[in-house]
């Protein structure tokens, strides 16, 4: 198993070759910008997702923000599934206020800070839409609640991201 950027698993990979992480970082690239331009509306939303994961790293650190031992944190409010931990209620998590406002956000797991822009699912279908020129990628999106206000965001600039990353794979291989 590969891992690009220490936490995205690329299963049936032993490494990444140079011009897959090229292309990875092309991925990569457009979803940091995303992130990066569009600020959490606190809509809560992506609260209610079946797997909010907390890595091994952050269990000490989401547990104190909790106010909880790490302990009883791990016992009481995660389950581990393969290698990683997973928060037992996410429909809402545990952690979101009525107000829609997260009760642990600066100490949030990395997974709340990346949705939707940086999880693995999306930045997987926009790694497939740059290295296959001839695809689609808003079909790739139909998954995506149009009424999340992140989901028009996404919508109304991937297509043209995609393509100028397109662009900038054809001059490498051009090089």
């Amino acid at each position: 198993m590969a891992l690009y950027r220490g936490k995205y698993i690329l299963e049936g990979l032993d490494s990444i070759p140079p011009e897959m992480e090229r292309d990875l970082d092309l991925a990569y690239g457009i979803c940091r910008e995303l992130k990066e331009t569009s600020p959490c509306e606190m809509c809560g939303r992506c609260c209610h997702q079946p797997f909010i994961t907390v890595r091994d790293s952050e269990v000490e650190r989401v547990a104190e923000a909790a106010g909880i031992d790490p302990y009883t944190f791990a016992t009481e409010y995660l389950y581990r599934d393969g290698g990683r931990w997973l928060f037992t209620r996410t429909d809402p998590c545990f952690f979101l206020r009525e107000d829609n406002r997260c009760r642990i956000w600066k100490d949030r797991p990395e997974i709340c800070d990346d949705f939707p822009y940086m999880v693995s699912m999306f930045m997987s279908r926009v790694y497939l839409a740059i290295v296959n020129p001839d695809h689609d990628i808003m079909g790739d999106l139909e998954y995506m609640d149009d009424t999340w206000p992140c989901t028009p965001n996404i919508k109304s600039r991937i297509r043209e991201m995609v393509e100028k990353a397109r662009e900038e794979r054809q001059s490498f291989s051009s090089m």
